[in-house]
């Protein structure tokens, strides 16, 4: 299974920089999410699109929407941007408006394949909204660090 640790940096450079520490980015010094399989690329826009209304051309098109920052001759691991549309939505969602956008979000191929229902989607979508929350408040963007 993939793994996605999702979190905070102040910049990109911050961010690059967590493919120097094996593992993934240290929680002692990030605020991070680790979610099994919820890859930063479609899922993500999946999710984007929902929350916001757009199609999902669009939500993975937008600036930064599952843009990879580090050189794809990576072995292991990349580090993958999450939009500002998305985090600014997370951010900004209410715990009803999430549990509403995890049923649609979790009958996505990608998350079926995991397993995942809307009752755990809403879990998910708390934790990414928490993060997101937090993001904000700090100044910092969102990123994934993927894993194959």
């Amino acid at each position: 299974m993939v793994m996605c640790d999702y979190f905070s940096a102040s910049d990109d450079d911050t961010a690059v920089g967590v493919l120097d520490q094996p593992g993934g980015p240290d929680t002692a010094r990030f605020d991070v999410v680790s979610l099994k399989g919820i890859d930063p690329v479609v899922v993500m826009a999946q999710l984007e699109s929902i929350l916001t209304g757009c199609t999902y051309d669009e939500a993975s098109e937008r600036p930064r929407s599952g843009q990879l920052l580090s050189s794809p001759e990576a072995e292991s691991a990349f580090i993958v941007s999450v939009s500002d549309t998305l985090q600014e939505t997370l951010a900004s969602a209410t715990h009803a408006s999430l549990a509403r956008a995890a049923g649609p979000w979790s009958e996505s191929d990608e998350l079926r394949q995991y397993g995942i229902t809307a009752e755990a989607a809403v879990g998910v979508l708390d934790l990414l909204s928490g993060l997101a929350s937090r993001a904000r408040a700090a100044g910092c963007r969102l990123y994934c660090w993927w894993a194959l």
